[in-house]
C-alpha cells in the first residue's frame, strides 16, 4: 500500500494541520552545536595558514582539506543515520526555519552559482553573449524564482502534509498518471542537475589532490554517499548546513581581499562599482592596442589554417602525420634531448585517428578561433548592455533583439525552473508549520543574497586584477598557477604566445568559467591555505546540491514509481533500504556521464531549469488555485510541457539528435532562442494545454 492517499482530496488536502512548534531546548541545542562548529571550522583554517607559514608543503594542504571537510560531513551524515521513513524522507518535519534556510541556501549554492557563474559574468559580461546566454539572467532568475516559491508554492505543500513532489500531483489530481509524469519529469531534471555537481567535485578533488579527474570523482563520489546514503533527508539538511559555513567563508575570504586590495574597502558588493569604469577605460585601451591586433592576426591565420585542412581532409591529415614523423626522425638524428623526443612522439599520437574524428576537431578548433579572433578575445564589454546596437545598422539591430530575447527567455526559464525545482521544494516538507515555510523562504533569500551580491563584484575585481597585472607581464614569468591548472584540464585554462613578443596580451589569455573562483586567491596572491579553503567550499557546494538532488531521484524511482503498484509491497522500513540502494546506483551512473564531460556546469543547470520550469510549475500552479483544473488537464499539460521541452534539448545536441529519425529533426533555432532555454516554449504550452483540457473535461468529471 502507498503511504499517500490515492483518491484526490482536493483543497481539504492543502488545509492540513499545522505541527508544534520546535521546542526552545531543540533550538538552544543546534544553536550550540552551531557556535561550536563555527569556531573549530575558523580554528582549523587558521591552524593550517600557522602551519603553512611554518613550511607544510602545498602537496599537503589541498588533501587535507578534501580529507577533513568530506569526513566531517560524513560524521553528520553517520550521525544522523536514520530508517525510520519521516526522518529519512522529511526530518521529523522539526527543522527551524533558519537552519532550514541555511541548509536551502547551501543546496542552492551548487558548483553551478559556487564555482561558475563569476566566471561567466567574467566571460560574458553582464547580459551574455550571441549563442550563449547568461550573465545577470542567472542571479535575477534564480533569485525572482525564490519569490515564487514564498508567494505561490512553498506554504500550500507544506500545508498537504506531503513526502515527495509527485505526492502533490497524486493527491491534486488522483489517479497514477500524474504522480508518473511527475516522477519522469523529476528523474530527467534532478539527473542532468547533479551531473553538473559531479562534474565539480571531479574538478575540485582534482584540483586539492593532484590525482585524475576521473578518480577526483570517485573521491567525492564517497563525500556525497556518506551523507545521503545512511540519513536522508534528516542527514543531508545538517550536512548542508555545515557545507553553507565553509562555502560561506569560502567565497566572502576572496573576494573581501581583492576589494581591500584594489579599494581599501573589503564591503566588495558596495564598493565594486568603483572598477567598472576603470575597466571600460582598460577595454578601450586593449582596442587600440597594436599588440592586440597583431594577436587577432594570428588568431585570424589559424582560422584560414583550419578552413584550408577541411577541404580535403584526408590529405591534410596524412600530410600532418608525415611532418610529424619527419619531425620525430629529425630529433632523433640530431641526438635530441629525450624529453623533445618523446613531445613530439605525443603529438603524433594526439592527432586524429581517422577523417571523421579531423574533420570534428578541425572543425571545433576553427569556430574556437574564429571566437578568439574577435576583439578582447571574444570577450564582449563588461558592462555592454546587451550585444549588437539597437541604433546601429541592420545588423546590429538585429543582433541587439536577439541578444535582449535570449537574455528574457533564460531569465523567464530560470525564474519558474526555481519554483519547480524537486530538491528545493522538498526543503519546505522539513519545516513545523507552514508559517515556517514562509519564514524559511525568507531565510533563504537572506543567505543567498550574502553570496549573491558578492558574485558580480568578485568578477568585476578579477577581470580589473587581470587587466592590470598577468597583461603585460613575461612569459618566462608567468605565475605558477597558470601551469597547474593547464595540467588539470587544458580546456579551463590556456595561455599562448600568438604575436612572438614573449608579452602576454589579453587575447592571448582563455579562461574557462569554471576555474575563475577557483584560481581567485592564487590571482590575488594569497596564502595557499586559502586556495585550499575555497576548493573546500565549492566542494561544498557541489555535495550539498548533490545529495539533495540523489534524495530526490531515489525517491521518484522507488517512492513514486516502483511502490505504486499493488503487487509491490513492503513495509516503509523496506522502502528506505531500498531507496538508499537505489541512491548508490544513481550516484555512480551520474558519476559515469560526469565522466564524459559532456558540458560545462552552467549549461548543464539551464537545460534542467527548462525541464523542471515546464513540467510542473504550470500545472501545479493551476492545481492550487483553480479548483476546475482536472486529472486529464494535468496529464495533458504535464506531457506536451515536458515533450516540447526535452524535443528542442535533444534536436540541439549533437550527440543526443543521432538517435531521432531525421523526419523528426527541424533545422535551426525557434525565433533565435537557444536550447538552454528550451522551457521557454514547453511551460506556455504546457499552461495552455491544461488550462484547455480541464475546460473540456470539467462537465465530464462533475457529472
Amino acid at each position: 500500500m502507498t503511504d499517500v492517499p490515492t483518491k484526490p482530496r482536493r483543497h481539504a488536502a492543502m488545509r492540513g494541520h499545522v505541527a508544534e512548534p520546535v521546542e526552545r531546548p531543540y533550538i538552544a541545542r543546534l544553536n550550540r552545536v552551531m557556535g561550536l562548529y563555527v569556531i573549530g571550522l575558523l580554528g582549523f583554517v587558521g591552524a593550517m595558514a600557522w602551519a603553512e607559514q611554518r613550511g607544510l608543503s602545498r602537496h599537503w594542504i589541498g588533501p587535507i582539506f578534501l580529507f577533513l571537510t568530506v569526513m566531517a560531513y560524513a560524521a553528520v551524515g553517520v550521525y544522523g543515520r536514520t530508517s525510520d521513513p519521516a526522518e529519512y524522507y522529511v526530518a521529523g518535519r522539526r527543522i527551524p526555519p533558519i537552519y532550514n534556510g541555511m541548509a536551502t541556501a547551501a543546496d542552492w549554492m551548487s558548483a553551478a552559482s559556487f564555482i561558475s557563474l563569476s566566471g561567466a559574468l567574467y566571460l560574458q559580461g553582464f547580459s551574455g553573449v550571441p549563442g550563449v546566454p547568461g550573465g545577470l539572467a542567472y542571479m535575477l532568475g534564480w533569485t525572482g524564482g525564490f519569490v515564487l516559491v514564498a508567494m505561490l508554492i512553498a506554504p500550500a505543500l507544506r500545508a498537504m502534509q506531503l513526502y515527495t513532489i509527485p505526492d502533490f500531483f497524486q493527491v491534486r489530481f488522483g489517479g497514477s498518471w500524474p504522480r508518473i509524469l511527475a516522477a519522469i519529469g523529476a528523474v530527467l531534471c534532478s539527473f542532468t542537475y547533479v551531473v553538473a555537481q559531479i562534474y565539480g567535485v571531479g574538478l575540485i578533488a582534482s584540483r586539492l589532490t593532484g590525482v585524475q579527474f576521473e578518480i577526483g570523482i570517485m573521491l567525492g563520489l564517497g563525500g556525497v554517499l556518506l551523507c545521503s546514503f545512511l540519513g536522508g533527508m534528516r542527514a543531508i539538511t545538517w550536512t548542508q548546513v555545515a557545507q553553507y559555513v565553509v562555502l560561506l567563508l569560502a567565497f566572502l575570504i576572496p573576494v573581501s581581499w581583492l576589494s581591500y586590495k584594489q579599494l581599501g574597502n573589503p564591503a566588495a558588493p558596495l564598493a565594486y562599482g568603483q572598477q567598472l569604469g576603470k575597466i571600460a577605460e582598460r577595454e578601450s585601451a586593449l582596442l587600440a592596442s597594436d599588440a592586440e591586433k597583431q594577436v587577432i592576426a594570428a588568431y585570424e591565420n589559424r582560422v584560414r589554417d583550419y578552413q584550408e585542412r577541411l577541404v580535403d581532409v584526408p590529405a591534410a591529415l596524412e600530410r600532418e602525420r608525415r611532418e610529424a614523423r619527419e619531425r620525430i626522425q629529425q630529433l632523433r638524428s640530431r641526438n635530441a634531448e629525450v624529453d623533445l623526443i618523446v613531445a613530439a612522439s605525443r603529438e603524433l599520437l594526439a592527432m586524429p585517428r581517422d577523417e571523421a574524428e579531423a574533420r570534428a576537431r578541425w572543425t571545433r578548433e576553427l569556430v574556437e578561433n574564429q571566437e578568439r579572433a574577435r576583439p578582447l578575445g571574444g570577450l564582449p564589454r563588461h558592462t555592454q548592455p546587451f550585444a549588437g546596437d539597437p541604433a546601429g545598422d541592420e545588423t546590429q539591430q538585429a543582433q541587439y533583439e536577439l541578444s535582449r530575447r535570449n537574455f528574457l527567455a533564460l531569465l523567464f526559464c530560470l525564474m519558474l525552473g526555481t519554483a519547480g525545482m524537486p530538491h528545493l521544494l522538498m526543503r519546505y516538507y522539513t519545516v513545523p508549520s507552514v508559517a515556517g515555510a514562509r519564514a524559511s523562504v525568507a531565510w533563504s533569500l537572506v543567505f543567498v543574497a550574502l553570496l549573491y551580491l558578492s558574485i558580480p563584484a568578485l568578477a568585476a575585481l578579477v577581470k580589473f586584477e587581470m587587466m592590470t597585472h598577468l597583461v603585460g607581464s613575461r612569459f618566462d614569468a608567468l605565475p605558477g598557477w597558470i601551469a597547474q591548472w593547464a595540467r588539470v584540464d587544458p580546456s579551463l585554462l590556456s595561455v599562448q604566445d600568438m604575436n612572438g613578443d614573449g608579452i602576454v596580451q589579453f587575447g592571448e589569455v582563455h579562461l574557462g568559467a569554471d576555474l575563475l573562483v577557483l584560481a581567485t586567491p592564487e590571482i590575488g596572491g594569497l596564502p595557499y591555505v586559502i586556495s585550499g579553503l575555497v576548493a573546500a567550499g565549492g566542494l561544498a557546494a557541489a555535495l550539498s546540491t548533490a545529495d539533495g538532488l540523489l534524495l530526490t531521484i531515489s525517491n521518484a524511482l522507488v517512492r513514486d514509481l516502483y511502490f505504486q503498484s499493488t503487487r509491490h509491497r513492503a513495509s516503509p522500513e523496506q522502502r528506505v533500504i531500498l531507496t538508499k540502494f537505489t541512491l548508490l546506483t544513481v550516484a555512480l551512473a551520474a558519476a559515469f556521464v560526469a565522466a564524459l564531460k559532456p558540458s560545462e556546469i552552467l549549461p548543464l543547470v539551464a537545460a534542467s531549469f527548462s525541464i523542471a520550469a515546464a513540467t510542473f510549475v504550470p500545472t501545479m500552479v493551476l492545481g492550487i488555485y483553480w479548483r476546475r483544473t482536472t486529472r486529464a488537464g494535468a496529464v495533458a499539460g504535464m506531457m506536451v510541457g515536458l515533450g516540447v521541452t526535452v524535443y528542442y534539448l535533444v534536436i540541439h545536441n549533437t550527440a543526443l539528435r543521432a538517435l531521432l529519425p531525421q523526419s523528426m529533426l527541424v533545422p535551426g533555432l525557434w525565433w533565435g532562442i537557444e536550447p538552454i532555454s528550451a522551457g521557454v516554449f514547453g511551460a506556455p504550452l504546457s499552461f495552455v494545454t491544461t488550462w484547455v483540457v480541464s475546460l473540456l473535461t470539467r462537465s465530464r468529471v462533475s457529472r
